[in-house]
């Protein structure tokens, strides 16, 4: 079973993008967590582009999120928005529909970001993706400068997320069984 990472900021500092990184040592047994490092690589989204001569950068994504069992995103919300990098990503994959029916747990690390988080569900939600409410934890950690480990030993951090994916993991399972 492969959960796929995406870190909805660009900045490897990132709060986002260490929370992303976390998420791998604090996965399931009989789960992998895989990090998607492409989003800088896709192009602008263009409709006329998506055909036979869309780009690598856009076939890899769409392999990516083919392959794996579910999406866990962790972004920021800029000018009360979803990054431009991140909901650029999602453009490429309305038509094909790699998120269709994919279990996706959203990680926010702020209590502020409300509105990026609630534009998310709505845009993984039409996208036809299973948005898992109770896999989708605030954690009150940005601004503070935490490393992946220091995530990860710090109990109050590292529950809420290890409870996040443990429901990842059983949704996952259930829909493996369900289509099986």
């Amino acid at each position: 079973m492969l959960f796929l990472a995406i870190s909805g900021s660009l900045r490897s500092a990132s709060t986002n993008s260490v929370v992303v990184r976390s998420l791998a040592a604090l996965t399931p047994g009989g789960a992998q967590t895989t990090v998607y490092e492409g989003l800088n690589d896709l192009p602008h989204f263009n409709p006329d582009l998506d055909g036979p001569q869309v780009a690598e950068a856009v076939l890899a994504f769409r392999a990516a999120l083919q392959q794996c069992s579910a999406v866990l995103i962790s972004s920021p919300e800029y000018a009360h928005g979803v990054p431009g990098v991140l909901k650029n990503a999602l453009d490429w994959v309305v038509s094909s529909g790699e998120l269709a029916g994919k279990p996706v747990a959203l990680f926010n690390t702020s209590p502020r970001a409300t509105h990026a988080q609630a534009s998310l569900i709505e845009i993984l939600t039409t996208m036809g993706a299973e948005v898992l409410p109770a896999a989708s934890p605030t954690l009150p950690i940005a601004g503070r400068g935490l490393t992946e480990t220091a995530i990860g030993s710090d109990a109050a951090l590292a529950e809420p997320l290890r409870a996040a994916l443990a429901l990842v993991y059983q949704r996952t399972q259930a829909t493996a069984a369900a289509t099986s």
